[in-house]
């Protein structure tokens, strides 16, 4: 078992392939998506899994597996890697990443993309908001969490002003859940491979960016990450934000959501670390 979100879905791995198990019927859209991607992503920047079979009842997707480790694997500080070796792996990311986003697209691709869903600052405004309102009526009856209730909101009222104050950036396409686990770097001059696009979007290239790079300073914090192989993999991230012309405050912006959606998680210590986080950043920029 790979990952397991109850009542949603779960991965499991196999000999040579992954099998997606989702709800009755909840296999469409996501096959829709990985056929949209085999267009959309035709220029060879990523290798993505094929599917191997899909059960009649829309509920099981067997995909193809890629060869190599993911960079969540080699950052991580037992990995059998050296330094250097993990650090042209995050270049390799990063240049794939900017052509891809950088490119242009023929008809076909471009009809995809147009077709995809269209995630706004207001859109993502908007779910985040719900996501807080559901987290504080599940625990509105338990006296201990008030603080943490006051915390929370405190936090999403500035979360979703900074997603709102400022203009957003043109929309691209995005893949709407990118963190390490979902890049593989395969050996040679094979292009990395990049997987799960249940979530693709048209959205800012800033959210993309940011979740990837909240998800390195998480493993930082929790010392799964020595601070200098976090420094080489958040250079390419900004690196990355830069040659995509990226701004700095919608960035910002998007980091601070996706903190906030990792203090709505119910793994221990969850909660606390995001909302000292978001606590350092708010001072930060009041200082500035």
């Amino acid at each position: 078992m790979i990952s397991y979100w109850p009542y949603h879905q779960a991965v499991v791995r196999a000999e040579g392939r992954y099998i997606k198990i989702f709800g009755p019927g909840g296999a469409v859209v996501p096959a829709e998506r990985c056929a949209q991607m085999d267009v959309l992503l035709d220029a060879g920047n990523f290798t993505t899994p094929r599917i191997l079979r899909q059960s009649s009842q829309e509920d099981v997707i067997v995909f193809s597996a890629i060869a190599g480790q993911t960079l969540n694997e080699l950052g991580r500080e037992d990995a059998a890697v050296c330094d250097e070796a993990f650090a042209r792996a995050w270049e390799k990311w990063s240049r794939a990443w900017v052509a891809e986003l950088n490119g242009s697209y023929g008809p076909a691709a471009q009809s995809v993309l147009d077709s995809l869903p269209l995630r706004s600052p207001e859109w993502e405004a908007t779910k985040m908001c719900r996501r807080v309102d559901d987290w504080l009526r599940h625990n509105e009856n338990v006296p201990e969490l008030s603080s943490q209730r006051d915390a929370l909101r405190t936090a999403a009222e500035q979360v979703a002003m900074n997603l709102l104050r400022t203009a957003p950036d043109p929309l691209v396409w995005a893949h709407g859940d990118l963190y390490d686990k979902q890049i593989i770097v395969p050996d040679g001059d094979i292009p990395p491979g990049l997987l799960d696009f249940d979530s693709t979007a048209r959205h800012e290239a800033a959210r993309d960016l940011a979740g990837l790079d909240v998800h390195l300073e998480l493993h930082l914090r929790n010392n799964r990450m020595t601070p200098a192989r976090y420094l080489t993999a958040h250079t390419q991230v900004l690196a990355a934000a830069e040659e995509l012309h990226v701004s700095p405050g919608r960035f910002d912006a998007y980091s601070d959501a996706i903190w906030l959606r990792l203090a709505l998680s119910p793994l221990p210590g969850r909660f606390s670390l995001a909302i000292a986080v978001l606590a350092e950043r708010a001072e930060k920029e009041l200082r500035q």
